[in-house]
């Protein structure tokens, strides 16, 4: 009994690691702080285990980002002006969506939706 259950803690092991989030690609945003503000902002990320770099782009021009990947659970932080920017939201079952809230260093927040580029397919580029 102990080695089916050793078994069966090592393929559920297995599988977390193999499902887990990768968020490395480009990200386009729409960011609502409501009363017809907002944006939409992208997202160049870098992920390398449960970190997170890359560059933010956007109405508050281009800025270094770090931030976290914890499950399907991220965070993403940057500087503008002066004052720090935080996301923090909840990537989907199929990888492809990022939903959650935004806080421009307590001036103004929101929720923003953040969508997966389409990867360009290099190997069918016409010369």
């Amino acid at each position: 009994m102990k080695r089916v259950l050793a078994t069966a803690f090592f393929v559920f092991v297995l599988a977390a690691v193999a499902f887990a989030a990768d968020v490395t690609g480009t990200w386009n945003a729409t960011v609502d702080l409501g009363g017809g503000q907002g944006g939409t902002p992208s997202f160049v990320l870098k992920q390398d285990g449960e970190k997170l770099t890359g560059t933010y782009s956007g109405a508050l021009g281009e800025s270094p980002v770090t931030g976290t990947v914890k499950g399907n659970d991220i965070t993403i932080d940057f500087g503008a002006g002066g004052n720090n920017v935080h996301y923090a939201g909840k990537l989907d079952a199929d990888g492809k969506t990022i939903k959650g809230t935004c806080d421009y260093a307590g001036q103004a927040n929101g929720t923003f939706t953040a969508t997966r580029a389409e990867a360009k397919d290099k190997g069918k580029e016409k010369k």
